[in-house]
Parts: structure tokens; sequence; C-alpha cells
């Protein structure tokens, strides 16, 4: 449960900091590579083990750590354009949903059993999600494009269920902080290769306050995926019930942490799906 709690924590920091972007005009792109070096390298300060280069190459996970760092940096950014282009709101929402993919594969692939009782709360954790997250007017914003909210839900929801694979056929229970920080190493590989295309057609200017929001963001995200992998270690519930506790309890503190620090509105709605959130929570931790 520790667990749990930590990785709620970090990963509502996270949206606490990507919300200061947008105040500050932080290039997200640029700062998401310093934050993956960021995240790198306070991994190499927590890990107390001996660390052979040529030797990672040859764990179970590495070529998992390779897809993942793929995929970080590019659900992030496809995020990223979802809010400018469809709006905060379904960016959120898209991501969120994405819970049902690992809550499927968890029943295909680890036999995982849901009574009624979970089927019925997860289904009401969807609906709450969806308003808790809704603050703008309108289903999307005029562009009629849905190609990347459905890539954020892909993205998003290939992460969770490429952490829970890994971490139950591939990672030891010794090597999550090494796995941690080799997956960001490979983000931060991919987002330098991006950044270095750009530069050189001219579309990238660099800005020092890029490199600032890279390093706030940094700590937070490396501590995020690694308490999330030990969440998963823990095996304290089905991965059906931890990503639907895990996912509602974010978008919950998220909303609080806007109230907060944002001066956002609470609507009605955003109101009910609070409350429908909480009650989803009872239901599949019953």
């Amino acid at each position: 449960m520790t667990y749990l709690l930590l990785s709620i924590l970090f990963n509502s920091v996270l949206f606490v900091i990507i919300k200061l972007f947008a105040k500050y005009n932080i290039d997200a792109l640029q700062a998401l590579v310093v934050n993956y070096l960021v995240a790198f390298l306070v991994g190499l300060l927590f890990i107390d083990q001996k660390i052979e280069s040529f030797e990672i190459i040859h764990h179970n996970w590495f070529k998992g750590s390779l897809f993942l760092g793929f995929i970080f940096i590019s659900t992030f950014y496809v995020t990223t354009l979802t809010s400018q282009l469809n709006g905060l709101s379904v960016a959120s929402v898209a991501s969120k949903m994405s819970v049902i993919i690992p809550i499927t594969l968890g029943v295909i692939l680890y036999n995982e059993n849901l009574g009624a009782i979970k089927i019925f709360g997860i289904l009401l954790a969807l609906i709450a999600v969806y308003f808790t997250s809704k603050k703008e007017t309108g289903e999307f914003q005029k562009t009629p494009s849905l190609f990347y909210p459905i890539m954020v839900f892909i993205g998003a929801g290939t992460i969770d269920s490429s952490l829970k694979y890994l971490q139950t056929y591939h990672v030891p229970a010794n090597q999550i902080g090494l796995f941690s920080t080799v997956t960001f190493f490979c983000a931060f590989s991919v987002g330098v290769l991006t950044i270095l295309f750009l530069t050189i057609r001219g579309q990238i200017k660099f800005s020092g306050r890029n490199i600032l929001g890279g390093i706030a963001l940094g700590l937070p995200n490396y501590f995020s995926l690694y308490f999330l992998v030990k969440m998963l270690e823990a095996k304290a519930f089905e991965s059906a019930t931890l990503f639907t506790i895990h996912n509602i309890a974010i978008v919950i503190v998220s909303t609080f942490a806007g109230i907060l620090f944002f001066k956002e509105r609470i609507s009605l709605r955003n109101a009910f799906g609070i409350g429908l959130a909480l009650f989803a929570l009872f239901l599949v931790t019953y």
C-alpha cells in the first residue's frame, strides 16, 4: 500500500509541474529530454549495486527498456499535442481511460478473476474519470482529429501493460532500480535523436527555462516509475484493481491540486465525478 500511495503522490506532482510548463512557456520536448537525463542520473545515485555496462544488454528486461523508452517519450509528446489541439481534458480522459488495456490483459494473461462488483466498480471508475477531468465546454475543440487522443489512449495503456508484464516475468525485485534507470536512459536517447533531427531542420529554439523545467520534472519522474514497478511487485491487489485505484486516485489528487495551486474551479460535474470515483474505489477494493 505504501508503494501505491507514493506512486500516486509522485505522479500527481508530475501533473503540477507539467501544468507550470504552460504558465512559463516551457517547450515540452526539450524539457522532456532534460527530464529523462536527470531521472537517469538520479537513478544512478540510488542504485546500490555495481553496474556493468556490457552486462546490462544481456538482462531479460533490456529489450523491454528500449521499447518503453521509445513509448515513454512518444506518449508524453503526443499527450502534449492532444492538450494543445483537442484540449487538456481530452488528453487526461484519453490517458486515464487507457486503464481498460491493462485490465483486459490482466484477465487474459494472468487469469485474474473479476467479480460482478469489481466490474461494476471499474465501469463507474471510467465514467468518473470523464466527469472529474472534463473542465472545458463541448466534447472536443475545433479540430476534428481523433488521431492524437487515440494514440494517447494506446500509448498510456501500452506503458502500464508493458510494465506489468516485465515486472511479472523479467524484472527481479533487486533490479527494479536498475531497470528504471536504464529505461529513462533509453527515453533520453530517443529524445536526443529527435532534437538533433529537429535542430538540423531548424525547428528547435533552445532556452534555459526548458532546461530548468526538465530538471524540476526529472526527480519526481524517476520515483513515479520506480514506485509504480515496486507497487506491481508487491502484489497487494490484482492488476485490474491496482490500476483502477492508481488512475482514479491520480485524477482525484490532480483535481484537488489544480484547485489549490492553480485556482481551478470545480464544477458540479467535477464534484459528481469525484463522488463517483470514491464510490468506485470502494467497489473495486471491496
